[in-house]
């Protein structure tokens, strides 16, 4: 599932293209929103709150709605010229926006709504790591108010703080040498917060993600993918376990805390 940095850079890349044009054809392909026409609208921004994205239009009737997404574990948005044939199968396509000679389709899209409130539709999200109201007193608060969840739930789950996904815990989890499996009440959550906002932020224009400051194919993650593989600090074989549901990477070495799965 694509992380805050990603949905980030997504949305400063169609903002660019789609910002101030005029819908000229909209087609929904969820019947929810399917005789919903957004034609003649005009999308003011494209932004991302945490791990989602919204399109912002001003119909013609001077209204205004979004086009709430979120990619899941499938979902992709594609920008290209119209005609341009189609790099992902026809049938995947959820929705098709055109704007002049410019076409945006959204694939298998896990989430795809058209909201007059937006704010409403990420309410339940916790502080977002990228935005502009990013607030870490609160982001601390939150991951403090249960001193039992381990760090490395605590880190995925967007109630608490938006953005993070499953590289990047295991990465700000070793950065910070804790074991994922770690009590939050024993972890020092400022620092956690710290560290989690400076690596999406460092993140949120790269093409390629990197934790290590090294830009090199194949060195840019500390643990992350790396099962069996020595650690890049001491030496020591790098695990790979199952933390609700997702997998988690970590040196047994460096990561001090509970063990992996206990």
């Amino acid at each position: 599932m694509p992380e805050g940095d990603t949905i980030y850079a997504l949305a400063r890349r169609l903002h660019e293209v789609l910002t101030d044009a005029t819908l000229t054809h909209t087609d929904f392909r969820v019947p929810r929103w399917a005789l919903t026409d957004l034609s003649g609208g005009r999308i003011t921004a494209v932004r991302s709150v945490g791990k989602h994205l919204f399109m912002d239009v001003e119909r013609h009737d001077g209204s205004a709605v979004s086009i709430h997404s979120h990619l899941k574990m499938e979902g992709a948005w594609d920008v290209h010229r119209l005609g341009t044939r189609w790099r992902r199968p026809g049938h995947s396509a959820r929705v098709v926006l055109r704007a002049g000679d410019t076409e945006a389709v959204g694939f298998n899209l896990g989430v795809l709504e058209v909201v007059a409130d937006p704010a409403a539709a990420v309410a339940h999200l916790g502080p977002d790591l990228l935005g502009d109201d990013w607030d870490p007193d609160l982001a601390v608060t939150n991951l403090a108010a249960d001193p039992d969840t381990l760090v490395g739930a605590a880190l995925l789950d967007q109630r608490l703080l938006a953005g993070v996904g499953n590289v990047f815990r295991s990465e700000i989890c070793f950065l910070l040498r804790v074991s994922p499996y770690t009590r939050t009440g024993d972890v020092d959550l400022p620092a956690v917060v710290q560290t989690a906002r400076r690596l999406l932020w460092d993140n949120r224009v790269r093409s390629v993600r990197c934790t290590t400051g090294v830009l090199i194919r194949g060195k840019e993650l500390w643990v992350y993918g790396r099962d069996r593989k020595p650690c890049r600090r001491c030496g020591e074989t790098i695990v790979r376990s199952d933390l609700d549901g997702r997998v988690v990477y970590m040196c047994p070495r460096c990561q001090a805390g509970a063990a992996a799965g206990g």
